[in-house]
C-alpha cells in the first residue's frame, strides 16, 4: 500500500460542525467551531478551541459562559455563514433569521432551531502559543427537541439529519453501519436447519 506523507497537521476528520452562541441574550452573538469535543463523562466536561482575534473569544472570556447548539441540514447555510461572518460587523442572529433563546443555566443564549444545546461554564483556559487557545468547560445543562424522541422515550438524532465537516466541506451523517459493542454481541441465530437436523432428514431419505 502506497501511502503520500503529508507535513504534521491535524487531519482528525470529520468532525462536529457546531454553533458556539455567546455574549447575552440582549447582546448575542454566535461563532461556528470544528475543534470541540468530549473531556470527561461525570462530571460532565467538553472544550471548545478558538483563534485569540476571532470577536467571540474575548466575549467568552469575559462571560465564561457558552452554548454548544449542533447543527442538521437545514442549519448548514447558518453554519457556515456564522464560521465566515464576524460579530464585528453584523448581527448574526438578525441576519441567519435564527432566534436567540433564553438558556436554563448560563446567560448566553441557546438556539432555538438547533436540536441539541448544550450549556457550558467554563472551568479553565489554556492559552496554547499557537493558532487557538483551548475553553475547558463543564456541561451544567441540556435541552433537547421533544420532536424527536418516540413513544419509549428515546431520542433518535440521526432523524434531526445531522452534518459534520471534512477539508473543507459540510456532509451529512449516512447510515448506520453498528451500534456500541456490535461487534462481541452474539450473533442471532439464522434459523435454518443445523447438521444433526440435515443427517437425519438423509436417514429418512426425505
Amino acid at each position: 500500500m502506497s501511502k503520500t506523507i503529508w507535513k504534521p497537521g491535524t487531519v482528525l476528520y470529520p468532525v462536529p460542525a457546531v454553533m458556539v452562541s455567546c455574549g447575552t441574550l440582549e447582546k448575542p452573538n454566535i461563532i461556528t467551531i470544528a475543534w470541540c469535543g468530549t473531556l470527561c463523562t461525570s462530571p460532565a466536561m467538553t472544550y471548545i478551541s478558538v483563534r485569540p482575534e476571532r470577536f467571540s473569544y474575548d466575549i467568552i472570556k469575559q462571560h465564561k459562559e457558552f452554548v454548544i447548539n449542533l447543527t442538521t441540514e437545514a442549519l448548514a447555510e447558518a453554519t457556515d455563514f456564522c464560521g465566515v461572518k464576524s460579530g464585528r460587523d453584523i448581527d448574526k442572529f438578525k441576519e441567519t433569521r435564527l432566534t436567540a433563546a433564553k438558556s436554563n443555566e448560563v446567560s448566553a443564549p441557546s438556539i432555538a432551531e438547533s436540536p441539541v444545546n448544550i450549556e457550558c461554564r467554563v472551568k479553565q483556559i489554556i492559552e496554547t502559543g499557537g493558532t487557538h487557545d483551548i475553553f475547558i468547560a463543564e456541561v451544567v445543562s441540556v435541552s433537547v427537541d421533544d420532536k424527536y424522541f418516540d413513544e419509549n422515550g428515546k431520542f433518535h438524532f440521526d432523524k434531526t439529519k445531522p452534518i459534520c465537516y471534512s477539508h473543507g466541506e459540510y456532509f451529512g451523517l449516512g447510515k448506520s453501519v453498528g451500534s456500541f459493542g456490535y461487534s462481541v454481541r452474539k450473533k442471532k441465530k439464522s434459523g435454518k436447519p443445523g447438521k444433526s437436523v440435515n443427517k437425519a432428514n438423509k436417514k429418512r431419505k426425505v
